[in-house]
């Protein structure tokens, strides 16, 4: 299997976002839609229907008076959270926040942020 092929089903718009934030605990849809602005409900419906077709999410009816439907990450995905936290890592250490940081400090006090002046 390559790179391209084993990534592929976690690539695609929104995909890593709607992972990450059914890592952090269950939810009902509507409270993945408030999770995750800018994503349309139609666009939310089909990532989570492709997800759950990969078997990296799980969706769970309750038979209730109010139908009630939840989302959480399969057993498959949290595996994946060990790689998440290494991503998070990595970016603090060498991604687009980490450059600003280090381009600020680099300036030093004549950038105008010396507070002591």
């Amino acid at each position: 299997m390559t790179f391209i092929e084993a990534m592929r089903p976690l690539t695609g718009k929104w995909k890593i976002e709607i992972l990450w934030v059914l890592a952090q605990r269950t939810r009902r849809f509507g409270e993945l839609r408030r999770a995750l602005p800018g994503i349309t409900q139609h666009m939310l419906s089909l990532r989570l229907r492709e997800l759950e077709a990969d078997g990296l999410v799980t969706r769970t009816v309750y038979p209730e008076n109010v139908l009630r439907v939840e989302y959480e990450i399969s057993e498959a995905v949290h595996g994946l959270k060990p790689v998440f936290r290494a991503v998070i890592g990595w970016s603090q250490e060498y991604g687009p926040l980490a450059r600003r940081l280090r381009q600020e400090n680099d300036a030093g006090p004549e950038s105008g942020d010396d507070l002591a002046a």
